[in-house]
């Protein structure tokens, strides 16, 4: 199915106004189906990049560098943090060189509601299943090319 059937448009202006559009369009969708698999875990999409953050660290980290390393830059770190505390999802302690700081670490709940939402992987990559692995790679290519032009 095309994008012009998807949202009933006749035509576009050009196809850079199309693929703008595109984009908008497929990050939507997406986001839709990944939001199901959240939903059921009772989380959003954002404290589920925060916890993967703190999974992949190892260590306690400040909320400056989950900041640094989240999808959305535009949100409230320390907002979704504190929810995520009120989970037992993640806990907050004061940081041992810096007692102005705060370090984050993930726990065991949040770890263990992590390997469950993993087992949705294959599901997540399913999205992409009408795509060969040359195809996704050059999408991939593509969309840096896009965030940084040379």
């Amino acid at each position: 199915m095309s994008l012009e059937k998807d949202i009933s448009q006749k035509t576009f202006r050009n196809d850079y106004q199309k693929g703008i559009i595109n984009l908008i369009y497929t990050y939507n969708w997406m986001n839709e189906k990944m939001k199901s698999v959240f939903d059921k875990e009772g989380i959003t999409g954002q404290q589920y990049n925060i916890l993967r953050i703190l999974r992949g660290a190892g260590k306690p980290i400040s909320t400056l560098q989950i900041r640094e390393r989240m999808l959305d830059k535009m949100s409230d770190t320390s907002r979704i943090v504190d929810r995520l505390v009120l989970k037992e999802l993640a806990q907050k302690n004061t940081c041992k060189n810096d007692k102005r700081l705060v370090d984050v670490s993930i726990t065991l709940k949040g770890k263990k509601l992590l390997e469950k939402i993993d087992r949705y992987e294959n599901d997540m990559d399913a999205i992409f299943g009408n795509l060969s692995a040359a195809e996704a790679k050059t999408l991939n290519t593509l969309l840096d090319k896009i965030r940084h032009p040379a």
